[in-house]
């Protein structure tokens, strides 16, 4: 699965659900993830779409505010304000900021974020392996009218209300995809496209270089789960950054931005919600097998159906290829 962070960790709940129950322990779910929201703060390393990943899988995160930990506290940010350090918007919770003085103190002494995402995620039993799509820094800046703004910054302090002209991703040309995550990709039986943000999370994830090519060649089918249903987010501002990019909050639109994947784009399938069936046909148009079901991802039950339905869609678009021509 590719996938950002609180749309994406709610799917994945949903998908490890589904997967046990179709493969019970020899399910093997790997999660390539957005790294472009990480930053350098206050001395220790965040990466805000690992994290919300591997809190909601092992079941420690906060689900009222939808990121962080459950049961936080906070003296360590305010000794911080005191001392000037940080942004007093973008506080750090004291268990948190445990798990960013870990992945700090590991990277300091030579390990990869992937390595050092491993090291993490082996204190929970997560049901998945969780994947920086890189282990190169690729913050995501935003430009504005006003300057460059970090993407948390924009995100957290201005709520998004601060009109942007484009996004960026520093140091993306120097960047590769790791190899963990080009396995991955590689190897799949399936490969789905989480209901994440599909300009910076998404977007950012398939702008690494690498990361297409290995989808392009990749064996398996690739199924997308629509983030919006009538045009409205199913988390965040994806409307927002839509915007941005002149593409209309439009779960059809989004898809045709993605691409079919014949047509040298992503998609093979598209699960969108039942209020935009009316998509469908114009999607077959151009060459993405779409299906309309309920996407809401409550937890529980509705989230394992949504992943349940993705990966039917999936096996509908494996059984109507082409045969491959007998062998010589």
């Amino acid at each position: 699965m590719l996938a950002g962070g609180v749309g994406g960790a709610r799917f994945a709940l949903g998908l490890r659900e589904a997967a046990r129950a179709l493969h019970g322990d020899a399910a093997d779910i790997r999660i390539v993830a957005n790294v472009g929201d990480d930053m350098w703060l206050a001395g220790v390393k965040v990466c805000p779409d690992l994290d919300s990943l591997m809190y909601a899988l092992a079941g420690v995160g906060d689900t009222e505010r939808g990121w962080g930990r459950a049961g936080e506290s906070e003296r360590v940010a305010a000794e911080l304000a005191a001392y000037g350090v940080g942004w007093p918007w973008f506080t750090l919770g004291d268990l948190d900021l445990g798990t960013h003085l870990a992945r700090s103190s590991m990277l300091r002494d030579g390990a990869s974020l992937t390595e050092a995402t491993a090291r993490l995620s082996a204190r929970w039993e997560l049901g998945a392996r969780l994947l920086p799509v890189t282990n190169d820094e690729v913050p995501t800046h935003v430009v504005t009218g006003e300057g460059v703004l970090h993407f948390e910054e924009w995100w957290v302090r201005t709520r998004a209300e601060l009109p942007a002209h484009r996004f960026v991703q520093h140091g993306l040309e120097r960047s590769r995809i790791s190899h963990a995550a080009r396995d991955a990709i590689a190897t799949a039986d399936v490969l789905l496209i989480a209901p994440s943000n599909p300009v910076v999370s998404i977007g950012t994830i398939l702008g690494i270089p690498g990361v297409r090519d290995a989808l392009e060649t990749a064996p398996a089918p690739i199924v997308g789960v629509a983030p919006l249903i009538a045009g409205r987010a199913l988390r965040g501002m994806a409307a927002t950054c839509l915007q941005v990019i002149g593409v209309e909050a439009d779960a059809a639109a989004v898809a045709a931005h993605y691409g079919a994947r014949r047509a040298g784009g992503l998609l093979d399938g598209w699960l969108l919600a039942e209020e935009d069936a009316g998509s469908i046909g114009g999607l077959a148009e151009l060459g993405i097998v779409a299906e309309a079901r309920p996407l809401l991802l409550t937890p529980g039950g509705p989230a394992q159906q949504v992943a349940e339905d993705a990966l039917a869609l999936a096996e509908r678009v494996r059984a109507a290829r082409p045969a491959p021509p007998p062998a010589a």
